[in-house]
């Protein structure tokens, strides 16, 4: 008896040790197979704007979809923590960065050094200067300004006087929106009264400003502002002074709150910038270049950084106005009707 369960020790010990070696030596498949997927990183400058934690879900959904592993990053508006979010997805080795950038002439040192480790670069919506990156994909910001003052001039201010309140600066967009607001203001025989830029994109100094110039604003027919969290702000401001829903608004994302005024009365306009169309076209680019694949489609042209000319996609925008907001912001989901007009019940029981 004691000779059978001495064997049934050893046995049972052998068993063991055999089991825990095995289990050492194994390969975990899903870990493997996580190795192995295509790894994109995406910096953005912040999440202050409402419509960049859309692009950050609709890019990581598509991504995810198509097999890779997407690390995301917020920078809060800081250049330097940017750049520090590039250099760890360099360490870590990353197969392509996507970078909405702060500053577009900052960061042509930090995006030359993963160029030089083989990992693929796309500016998504903002330009990075002479930099020679593989991808600048964003709207035509261009035709986002002629949207802009081709809504003020049928809104009483052809012939007349605007103030433009733009976004940073340090954002190339803000050059490109100028541009074309600019062209029809001389189309149209508008005179620009003033202009300042609101760095880091903060609402409140276009706030300030309408405090602050009591007397330019009386004089103007109309008040650009370069996204719609600056205009809301702006009419906060006119509301105090009872001139909200009297001198024309606009702005651009179609934020929600910037569609609720739209019905509401109190801005004229937005740009739509179908995101979900950009960030799924950036997340299969992406993936495409991951794959050392070019990038391909009728979509796909050239731009000139500054330096280089490089792969650009531009996708058309669409100004929004009370006439169509149920035509485009709702029909396609953008937003939900009974939120567009939370503040008019009577509208959303029709």
């Amino acid at each position: 008896m004691k000779k059978v369960l001495a064997l049934c020790l050893v046995l049972t010990l052998i068993f063991m040790l055999s089991g825990c070696s095995s289990k050492e030596g194994a390969v975990d498949p899903k870990a493997s197979v996580e190795d192995d997927r295509i790894q994109i990183a995406m910096s953005f400058d912040s999440f202050v704007i409402e419509r960049w934690q859309r692009d950050r879900d609709v890019f990581v959904s598509t991504a995810k979809e198509l097999g890779a592993n997407v690390i995301v990053q917020n920078a809060n508006g800081d250049v330097e923590k940017q750049k520090e979010q590039i250099e760890y997805f360099i360490k870590k080795g990353v197969d392509v960065i996507v970078i909405v950038c702060i500053d577009s002439d900052s960061l042509q040192a930090t995006v030359q050094k993963a160029k030089n480790e083989g990992i693929k670069i796309i500016a998504y919506d903002r330009l990075i200067t002479n930099a020679d990156i593989d991808l600048y994909i964003t709207f035509d910001n261009e035709m986002v300004g002629t949207m802009m003052a081709e809504a003020l001039s049928r809104n009483g201010a052809y012939g007349g006087q605007v103030i433009m309140l733009e976004g940073s600066p340090l954002d190339n967009n803000v050059k490109s929106v100028e541009t074309g607001f600019k062209k029809i203001c001389d189309r149209d025989y508008i005179n620009v009264l003033d202009s300042i830029f609101c760095d880091g994109w903060r609402a409140e100094i276009a706030a300030d400003y309408i405090y602050d110039h009591e007397s330019m604003v009386m004089l103007a027919d109309g008040i650009m502002c370069g996204n719609d969290n600056l205009a809301g702000q702006v009419i906060r401001a006119l509301s105090e002074k009872r001139l909200a829903g009297n001198l024309p608004v606009v702005g651009q994302d179609a934020d929600l709150e910037a569609c609720q005024r739209i019905v509401e009365g109190t801005q004229t306009m937005t740009v739509y910038k179908p995101v979900e169309k950009l960030a799924k076209r950036a997340a299969e680019c992406a993936i495409a270049l991951a794959e050392g694949e070019k990038i391909a489609g009728d979509d796909v042209t050239k731009f000139n950084d500054g330096t280089y000319d490089i792969p650009y996609i531009g996708l058309r925008p669409i100004a929004v106005t009370k006439d169509n907001i149920d035509d485009v912001i709702i029909a396609s989901g953008f937003h939900l009707k009974e939120d567009v007009y939370l503040n008019m019940p009577e509208m959303t029981s029709e």
